[in-house]
């Protein structure tokens, strides 16, 4: 799995505070890979993340509107990449036990990967016309 989102990396995104830019991990994945699973086990088995991957700089980018009002900017934060393929593994865990032990229902589409509040409003217009009809 780390093997597989390292060589999936946008090498266009920019990189946090670590210096590591998202093209070093890509190019270098037969290198890395069996180094990142060993933190990324670690961090799991002991519930502690690296210093590094914790920083992150935030700053505003704007949006629309005047750009003198603050209301018209969004913030981002430029944090580690690695710390952030750790989240991908780990919401990947999540979602496999979410969906596996059928934690949330199928109704719920808003917390749903592909399922949208559209989505929701289109199946409930459905059973409603059918119910009618």
């Amino acid at each position: 799995m780390v093997s597989d989102l390292l060589h999936h990396l946008d090498t266009c995104k920019s990189m946090g505070l670590d210096g590591i830019h998202p093209r070093v991990l890509r190019e270098l994945v037969e290198v890395l890979t069996k180094p990142l699973s060993i933190i990324y086990q670690q961090c799991w088995l002991t519930g502690e993340v690296p210093v590094d991957w914790k920083l992150a700089n935030v700053t505003s980018i704007y949006k629309k509107g005047w750009e003198e009002d603050l209301g018209n900017c969004r913030p981002i934060s430029l944090t580690s990449v690695p710390g952030k393929v750790m989240e991908q593994i780990i919401l990947s865990a999540i979602m496999w036990h979410i969906h596996y032990n059928q934690v949330i229902r199928a109704s719920q589409y808003g917390f749903m990967k592909g399922g949208s509040c559209l989505t929701n409003l289109i199946s409930f217009y459905d059973k409603v016309t059918r119910s009618a009809d």
